[in-house]
């Protein structure tokens, strides 16, 4: 009876624009070394291709937003030229419509930069026995807006295509709160609530939050 050895470790490449993170993931993997192997760190997304291409890993560590460059479009490259690799996103933006759009981009997974040195073990060897991993974080919070969707109970500004932590910081913009303000009634940092204005901002086709909280009213997206 042949007995198989043990499985050889994950073979990773990271892409992150910060050389500190990228230290950081290296150093927090490094005693798991036996079940992931790190093969290559980028700081520069447009080196992404090339290298996956060369060294074929089995999985992609990838930020969402990257210097000059948006990790969605490095995720459908990579997929394009790589089809092997799987693509992880692995993120501080706990948004779901990120989530949404990694998943559309091909990634088989969006995970929290909180996530322990364990449990991101955990989730690549999930990957790469073809599961899709989601944050827990984000995966009650995307369940619970499904099951409301699908009976009809649609947050205000979901028609223009809002996601509801969009909506709520909207809603809180339109009552006159400071972005430090919404960050601590929605036990979020501010960083946070920066990105869910951009992104509000850029939906609602506004410049500013003026004209964003003008594009509520005039829409009555809050009664």
């Amino acid at each position: 009876m042949q007995v198989s050895g043990p499985e050889p470790p994950i073979r990773v490449v990271l892409v992150d624009d910060h050389q500190i993170v990228l230290d950081g993931l290296t150093a927090m993997l490094q005693p798991h070394q036996d079940r992931v192997q790190i093969v290559a760190q980028l700081t520069d997304p447009t080196a992404a291709g090339d290298t996956v291409a060369r060294l074929l890993p089995d999985v992609v560590l990838l930020d969402v937003r990257l210097k000059g460059a948006s990790g969605l479009d490095v995720c459908e490259e990579l997929r394009a030229r790589v089809p092997a690799a799987k693509v992880v996103f692995l993120t501080v933006y706990d948004d779901e419509q990120y989530l949404f759009q990694a998943l559309r981009a091909g990634a088989s997974g969006f995970l929290l930069k909180r996530v322990t040195a364990p449990e991101l073990v955990g989730h690549l060897e999930r990957v790469l026995d073809d599961e899709v991993v989601v944050d827990p974080a984000l995966a009650g919070r995307v369940a619970l807006s499904a099951a409301r969707l699908q009976s009809g109970e649609y947050w205000p500004g979901a028609h223009l295509g809002l996601t509801q932590r969009e909506s709520e910081v909207l809603e809180l913009m339109v009552r006159g709160l400071s972005n430090r303000a919404i960050a601590v009634q929605l036990v979020v940092g501010e960083e946070t609530v920066k990105t869910h204005a951009r992104s509000i901002y850029r939906k609602l086709e506004a410049g500013d939050r003026a004209q964003a909280i003008a594009a509520a009213l005039r829409e009555g997206v809050f009664h």
